[in-house]
């Protein structure tokens, strides 16, 4: 890769993490609050950098946004239980980085087997329900004996609400990134191959 493309991939990292920072200081543009918790919007950007740069840039700026969710949850929390949660990297960081991972390599594994579209779609809904599922996994397997304070419910009940809110969150975030991550990702995708 010559230097032109390098910095032309290095603008775009930058461009994404940019967004990623705007999505998470504006109100309702990154984090729409809905009961205790929040609907995101974020994943989405993390996914079209993962589809478009690759699984590596994608991890970096999905590590963009698990910092700041860190760091968040010290000084300015998107929930009430983002202060018992997201100060754990491992709910905060790692499922964030793992979005890029794994839509990236997915698409990558896809695009040769499928069409680029449904091979996006794909990549997208499995990004998102990455970020789902670890996140609400590792708060099940970390913080289950703390279930009573976190969510006010008994140790039995913290299962059923956590997949709950998968149905009731991860769904419509994964259905939003599988419209949004190709319809933004076919234009992007298309102009950085003709560099």
């Amino acid at each position: 890769m010559d230097n032109k493309n390098k910095t032309f991939r290095s603008v775009l990292i930058a461009l994404f993490c940019a967004i990623i920072i705007v999505q998470n200081f504006v109100p309702f543009f990154g984090y729409i609050p809905v009961g205790p918790l929040n609907l995101t919007t974020i994943h989405v950007t993390v996914i079209i950098a993962a589809i478009v740069l690759g699984p590596r840039d994608g991890a970096i700026v999905g590590g963009v946004w698990g910092l700041i969710t860190f760091i968040r949850a010290y000084v300015w929390p998107t929930s009430p239980l983002a202060t018992i949660v997201f100060v754990n990297p491992l709910v905060s960081v790692v499922p964030r980085i793992l979005i890029g991972v794994v839509a990236g390599y997915a698409f990558i594994f896809l695009r040769n087997k499928v069409k680029k579209v449904p091979a996006m779609c794909v990549a997208s809904i499995l990004g998102a329900m990455t970020n789902t599922i670890l996140v609400l996994g590792l708060i099940y397997l970390l913080y289950r004996g703390q279930s009573q304070a976190l969510y006010s419910l008994d140790v039995k009940a913290l299962l059923p609400y956590l997949l709950g809110v998968i149905g009731t969150n991860g769904v419509p975030e994964a259905i939003l990134a599988g419209i949004v991550g190709p319809a933004i990702s076919v234009p992007l995708l298309s102009r950085l191959e003709k560099k």
